[in-house]
């Protein structure tokens, strides 16, 4: 029994954690056990997960199993960019100029502040009034 080839890239994004499976095939993205046009309604963010596919001119080589969870849809869609490309490093080494210099394989350090005591938010005071 031959084992297809599978390569793996983990991807994060604000607080969304994305593992990404890459397996030879005819394009399809599947996430969360459904497609990407099911999963993601704007059209930005499929291009978004798309886009290290593009960049190495993988698009319809490699099918793409993902398990995301966490944050909203634009943080998942980054972070299924970001396990993409580093999956697709794992296919092959030579991608890694492409990829990096297009900032796919880069986490995005920017989180959600934390909220202070004394405000209602991490920045946001309440209402000052003189009287």
């Amino acid at each position: 029994m031959a084992k297809t080839e599978r390569y793996y890239g983990t991807g994060r994004r604000k607080k969304s954690i994305a593992r990404v499976y890459l397996v030879p095939g005819k394009g399809n993205v599947t996430i969360n056990k459904r497609s990407m046009d099911e999963y993601f309604g704007l059209e930005t963010l499929k291009v978004i997960a798309r886009q290290p596919l593009a960049a190495t001119d993988n698009t319809d080589k490699f099918d793409v199993i993902v398990n995301v969870h966490g944050g909203g849809y634009t943080g998942q869609a980054g972070a299924i960019r970001h396990g993409i490309a580093r999956a697709l490093l794992q296919v092959d080494a030579e991608y890694r100029p492409v990829l990096k210099k297009a900032g796919y394989l880069t986490r995005d350090p920017r989180m959600k502040e934390r909220k202070k005591y004394g405000l209602k938010a991490a920045r946001r005071a309440p209402q000052f009034s003189k009287r």
